[in-house]
């Protein structure tokens, strides 16, 4: 799956009507839109991002969608000028059901191929997007598969009228957005109890896709939980 991308976009948020429309398009009628604040103070908030208030919006894109919403952003919102925001992509592994690809990339032109791993990379970022009030729910049945804990966030689905050509259901608006940082080996079994137990039969209607994860610090002791050896002790902190 490596010709499909997961898009994350910051932005001022008096510029999210703006952003929306882009998307809207560029055929990129699915977003998830989070809402935050920037953190950068002194000179370098006039350069980069200031400490107002932000929108973040999330996506899932083909190279070309991304290619043409990059292109529309800069010539249409002047991305590049400081201050107005920033967007990316993330490569994905895997998503979870023909019916939830087909909703996440609706007018984009994406066939789907064989699912891949990053190669090299031990652990995947589970995302888990529910109905608001369920995040338990998919933490349970990951939970059941191996998975340990996740954040979560809350945002706002945008071109949810679409799901009932895709998946038969009407979705909420009002979304949970749950992450999780995985073993690889352990991606399609917590996949599939998520799918099975808070998936779209259930009232939390999650949908489910991966990303890989290149490296990670905070997890070592779970590892050595699993693998049953103690911890090293920590190495003393270098001199000045």
């Amino acid at each position: 799956m490596s010709e499909l991308y997961f898009m994350t976009s910051v932005a001022d948020r008096k510029l999210l009507p703006k952003f929306a429309a882009l998307y809207q398009e560029r055929n990129i009628p699915v977003s998830f839109i989070s809402l935050g604040h920037g953190t950068v103070s002194g000179d370098r908030a006039a350069m980069f991002l200031d400490r107002t208030e932000k929108a973040v919006l999330f996506s899932v894109v083909t190279r070309e969608a991304w290619k043409e919403a990059k292109r529309g952003m800069r010539q249409s919102l002047q991305i590049d000028v400081p201050g107005v925001g920033v967007s990316f992509i993330v490569p994905m592994s895997s998503i979870g059901g023909r019916r939830e690809l087909a909703l996440l990339t609706e007018g984009q032109n994406f066939t789907r191929g064989e699912e891949s791993t990053m190669r090299g990379t031990e652990r995947e970022l589970l995302v888990v997007i529910s109905n608001q009030g369920y995040n338990e729910m998919v933490m349970d049945a990951a939970r059941a598969a191996g998975a340990y804990g996740g954040t979560v966030i809350h945002a706002r689905g945008t071109g949810m009228e679409r799901a009932e050509k895709f998946l038969g259901i009407s979705l909420a608006s009002e979304k949970d957005i749950t992450f999780i940082v995985i073993k690889t080996t352990q991606r399609d079994a917590i996949m599939q109890k998520i799918m099975f137990g808070a998936g779209m039969e259930t009232p939390a209607k999650a949908i489910v896709f991966s990303l890989p994860v290149t490296d990670t610090a905070g997890l070592r002791l779970l590892d050595d939980e699993e693998t049953g050896e103690p911890p090293a002790p920590a190495e003393p902190p270098a001199e000045a």
